[in-house]
């Protein structure tokens, strides 16, 4: 059993990873276009803000940082909201009673250290891996 788990969730990952190079180099790609995006700041207001932001002082520097970080989770929370957690969320907990690892991953928006805690729990024993993701899933975070 355990093998079985071992080759789906590294085939899990090596897909996962295989659509992240894609999705990195399609990026790149789109990023070296010939025509500008209308998207795209003015490269000279952005050295003008730069050269502005390193002229502050350090207390001033560190207040703007505060200020981008908690709109950062402004954005994040709102994207999270819009989200139909519902369905969403149900489609997760049967997933999670497949395969932990994989709920946790599509959960978190990609792989980080809770992937990795959750697929070491379910390599050694099913059920706390099956208990973790289910409290990340449902949890308030």
């Amino acid at each position: 059993m355990r093998k079985i788990l071992f080759l789906v969730s590294a085939a899990i990952i090596l897909q996962v990873g295989t659509t992240q190079s894609l999705s990195a180099t399609t990026t790149l790609v789109s990023r070296t276009n010939i025509l500008p995006n209308r998207n795209d700041p003015d490269p000279a207001k952005v050295k003008a803000a730069i050269e502005q932001f390193r002229n502050l002082s350090h207390h001033e520097k560190r207040m703007r940082l505060k200020e981008v970080n908690k709109q950062v989770r402004d954005f994040k929370k709102q994207k999270k909201d819009k989200d139909d957690a519902g369905v969403s969320t149900l489609l997760l907990v049967i997933i999670a009673i497949l395969l932990p690892p994989l709920a946790v991953a599509l959960h978190e928006g990609g792989i980080n250290s809770r992937f990795w805690i959750d697929l070491l729990l379910t390599l050694l024993f099913y059920l706390p891996g099956l208990v973790y993701a289910l409290i990340i899933i449902l949890g308030n975070d």
